[in-house]
Order: C-alpha cells, then sequence, then structure tokens
C-alpha cells in the first residue's frame, strides 16, 4: 500500500490518457500498454526507486485526477505550460517535438493562418493544440474538437475535417498507418508558440509533492546521463526526440 502523501511513497499512480496514443501509449494485443513513454515511465520508476502503477484516465479529466489524489503523476505527453502550471507542477522537461499539421492528399497548403483560413481544423480536446488552433487559426471555418486524437484523424480520413493538429511524433504514426498513408500527408509545423505549446513535455505532479518533483528531476537526468534515454529511444525514433539541452521550468 501506498504510505499518506506521495511525496513518502514508495508505490505511486501513474495516469496517462486511457486512449491509445502512438507511438508513446497503447495497449498491445495482450491488453498490456507498451510505447516509448511507457519505457520512459519503467527507466525513470526503476532509477527514482518507485512503484509505478499505470493508471489509464480520460484526458480531459487527468488534471482533476491528480489535485483529487486519484493518481500521484501524469506520465502522458502533457505540455508544461503556465496555465496549468497554475493547477499543478511539472518535473523538468522529458521530451519536445514540434506542432505539425496534416491534411488530405489532394491538397497542399501552409500550416499558417493564412494556410487554414476558412478549413475546419481537428484537434482533441484539452490539449495545447486546442488553445493553439483558437489562438492564431481564428480565421478557420471551424475548430472542431474531439474527445480522442484517433477521432480527430478518423474525421480527417472520412473528409469530414480540411486538417488536424497534433504533435508531429504522434501524426507521424498515424501517417504511417495502414489507412493514414493512402489518405494524408504532412502540411508543415505551425509556427512556436513557448505560451501556448510550452517548452517541452514534463511529469505533472501535486505542486505540494516537492521532494517527489526533486527525486524525479534527478532521475530524468540520471537516465539521460547513463544513456537508458537513448537506448529506449531507438527502438521508435531515429533522431533525439529530447529536444535542445535545457530545463523546461
Amino acid at each position: 500500500m501506498a504510505a499518506a502523501g506521495a511525496a513518502q511513497a514508495e508505490t505511486v499512480r501513474v495516469g496517462f490518457a486511457a486512449e491509445p496514443y502512438p507511438p508513446f501509449t497503447s495497449p498491445d494485443a495482450s491488453g498490456k500498454w507498451v510505447g516509448w513513454e511507457v519505457d520512459f515511465k519503467d527507466a525513470i520508476c526503476a532509477e527514482a526507486k518507485l512503484d509505478c502503477v499505470v493508471t489509464p484516465v480520460a484526458w480531459d479529466g487527468i488534471i482533476p485526477a491528480l489535485t483529487s489524489k486519484k493518481i500521484d503523476l501524469i506520465i502522458g505527453s502533457m505540455s508544461i505550460t503556465p496555465e496549468r502550471e497554475k493547477t499543478i507542477a511539472f518535473t523538468d522537461k522529458y521530451y519536445n517535438t514540434p506542432t505539425a499539421i496534416i491534411g488530405p492528399k489532394s491538397e497542399t497548403f501552409e500550416a499558417t493562418p493564412e494556410g487554414l483560413a476558412g478549413k475546419v481544423i481537428g484537434v482533441q480536446v484539452s490539449t495545447v493544440h486546442a488553445a493553439y488552433a483558437k489562438k492564431h487559426f481564428t480565421e478557420a471555418a471551424e475548430i472542431k474538437e474531439y474527445q480522442t486524437q484517433d477521432e480527430a484523424n478518423q474525421d480527417l480520413a472520412a473528409g469530414r475535417v480540411d486538417a488536424v493538429q497534433a504533435d508531429s511524433i504522434a501524426l507521424d504514426a498515424f501517417l504511417q498507418s495502414e489507412q493514414g498513408k493512402d489518405c494524408c500527408k504532412l502540411e508543415g509545423n505551425v509556427a512556436p508558440d513557448v505560451e501556448v505549446l510550452g517548452p517541452g513535455v514534463g511529469i505533472g505532479l501535486r505542486k505540494e509533492d516537492t521532494a517527489l518533483r526533486e527525486r524525479l528531476n534527478a532521475a530524468i537526468k540520471a537516465v539521460r546521463a547513463s544513456g537508458k534515454y537513448d537506448e529506449f529511444s531507438k527502438k521508435y525514433f531515429s533522431f533525439d526526440i529530447y529536444g535542445e539541452e535545457t530545463q523546461a521550468n
């Protein structure tokens, strides 16, 4: 059993989105969760000597699940943003990849406000991508929000939206799939906006769990310094998804 208070606990409940988000998290044929972020979680928890229990949670309720102590950590590709930092704390970043726009193969347009003017753009609800689209793509015909990224991708493939915005790695996984490679292509990366998109992805935790935060930051640094980060990353990516060597916060 976990001790009272995640900062002292040896067992922590790690939340991430309940829907598949390849190549970061997805269930295999047996129902076991696998992917880059699962490997990252395993490495970090081993380094920090934590017994981490996977707890999938609906994405739009994941921060309330953390603050209400249903989970203790979020390791779910959550971008560090000033808005989220009003409610929860983050570790240093553990990866940072570009944000992209994909569209149908039959069209070519730029991933800019001008290129997306008059188009219906699909985004996942309660994400930095939804916030970015609402801020920058105000000339869009509609910004359509979905409960899951997969639903947005499916509507793009079916022609019900003109474009989809999300993390470039997650969208690349869709473009490499049987459905994605036939229907859709990369249109480009959006312009950076650190205020909305944040400086990278971090582990989310409660603000009061300062000792746990320090423990996790030390584990992130150790896993990167030991080469373990590069070792499991090479199973999924041909490049370093960490980004520039700067701390997220």
